[in-house]
């Protein structure tokens, strides 16, 4: 999964587990950056009648470097607060849910949004790390979740009711979507069997003609952020210039708990303590399949300033070296590739430190020196609205992953492809990857469109009628 139970620790967890992160330009509003958070992987939208919410001893942070060390600059907090009308009720809501304000609505929850601006190259647990604080809005609601047509009746109209748009600009949304996210779990840990290849396996059998997708019918939930472009530059610019340093920031989302928590002393548990970070998610499937187990729930923990105590894992990964003993014969130029020991500047490049100028015409989105697993959005490639490819940039498309990431961007056969050596010639023209490495996929797509506009994740699979794990 993209990081939907990467690491011992936060697997149990899951409130403050964050599943997928996105960030793009705006297609229909290209002034802005959209950013997306998702956290609580895998909620069976039938979970009553304690249903999924956020956690309200959590700390939800949106984090943006727009310097290049690694170290947030601008970052959205996100804290929760839980409401219950009637405790002597053990039901959700106790009629339909017409509205935000429904006196139906018995256990609902509220949020505020601040803004801390951080001074250049500190750590935001530095003493006077703080250039301002800034509480944008408090007490916005987050919708309830899709129960069914009794409960939750006109959901969408009840959902963009609680799309905020704050005074300074900000666009906001914080509740229950569709996972956006599409990936064959069953198959890919299953000794990493890839459907539509499941023949060529060393442990063969007859090849599917998709996948399944394992995050079918499963909900997460959403902190949407819409930015004015300005508000993340360093200089309150607006970035016009694909060639300029200043075009591009980092994006990654973070959760963190206080140090102490107690527990028995009241009917919820009290946080005591500092903040500390117990998740982080950057680019896609990292901590899921190229940090190994023993490194997990430290790597989740650092900064990614840190993330040169980890570049031994990118530049080497493991999945490189199981490629092609798992599929025995198909990729004899990645195992010599492998055999030769050569590091994969490659990979460095693409999810450490950014893409420089020079090696994709028009392109860059390089951030330093500074290793660091970002999200790495040049501001000033504009949205592509006209036929996009969910290959991103290796299927031509400068506006999709690892240019940020849009919601359909498919990142599991664009990682698959660039493990199995497709960039590598970038650094190295000699090479030439094995013709499979530009076919690799799990074979599967999204079952529900998404929308085309904020938040643009698809409204939550409704409890009372959904279904798991269908074939594509």
């Amino acid at each position: 999964m993209s990081s939907h139970r990467e690491a011992p620790q936060i697997a149990t967890d899951p409130v403050a587990d964050s599943t997928d992160v996105y960030a793009f330009v705006s297609p229909d509003q290209p002034d802005s950056v959209t950013i997306i958070a998702n956290y609580i992987p895998l909620q069976d939208p039938a979970g009553g009648p304690n249903f999924f919410q956020f956690g309200p001893d959590v700390l939800y942070e949106i984090n943006i470097d727009n310097d290049g060390d690694g170290f947030a600059n601008v970052v959205y907090e996100f804290r929760f607060s839980t409401h219950v009308n009637n405790p002597k009720t053990f039901l959700y809501n106790v009629g339909p849910i017409g509205s935000l304000t429904d006196a139906n609505w018995n256990v609902r929850q509220t949020y505020s949004v601040t803004k801390v601006m951080v001074n250049p190259g500190r750590r935001r647990n530095d003493d006077d790390r703080e250039r301002g604080r800034t509480v944008l809005a408090e007490g916005l609601m987050s919708p309830p979740v899709r129960i069914g047509p009794r409960s939750t009746p006109g959901y969408e109209a009840l959902a963009n009711a609680a799309i905020y748009t704050l005074p300074t600009g900000e666009k906001v949304f914080a509740g229950q979507r569709a996972d956006g996210f599409f990936v064959d779990l069953g198959s890919i840990f299953d000794l990493g069997t890839l459907r539509p290849f499941e023949n060529l396996h060393l442990i063969p059998s007859a090849a599917a003609a998709a996948g399944r997708n394992g995050v079918k019918g499963f909900n997460v939930h959403s902190i949407a952020l819409q930015v004015p472009k300005t508000a993340l530059t360093h200089d309150g610019s607006a970035p016009t210039d694909a060639t300029a340093s200043q075009s591009v920031v980092g994006v990654w989302a973070a959760a963190s708990r206080q140090r102490v928590t107690i527990r028995g002393f009241s009917d919820a548990p009290v946080g005591v303590g500092n903040w500390t970070q117990v998740s982080r998610l950057g680019n896609p499937l990292i901590n899921e399949v190229v940090i190994p187990v023993g490194a997990k729930d430290g790597w989740n923990r650092q900064s990614p300033a840190n993330d040169s105590d980890f570049a031994q894992y990118y530049s080497k990964p493991e999945l490189a070296q199981l490629i092609p003993v798992l599929y025995p014969g198909v990729f004899p130029k990645l195992d010599a590739l492998n055999a030769s020991g050569a590091a994969r500047a490659d990979l460095v490049a693409i999810l450490l430190t950014g893409i420089p100028s020079g090696l994709i015409a028009g392109f860059q989105n390089l951030t330093g020196n500074t290793q660091a697993d970002m999200l790495r959005l040049n501001m000033a490639i504009p949205p592509t609205t006209s036929a996009p490819s969910a290959l991103g940039l290796i299927g031509g498309d400068p506006a999709g992953f690892p240019n940020g990431r849009r919601v359909f961007d498919d990142v599991v056969a664009i990682e698959l492809r660039a493990i199995a050596g497709v960039v590598y010639s970038l650094i190295d023209p000699t090479f030439s990857a094995d013709a499979a490495a530009s076919l690799l996929t799990d074979g599967t797509t999204n079952d529900v469109p998404y929308l085309t506009s904020f938040p643009y994740l698809a409204h939550p699979y409704e409890g009372y009628s959904h279904s798991h794990d269908a074939a594509a």
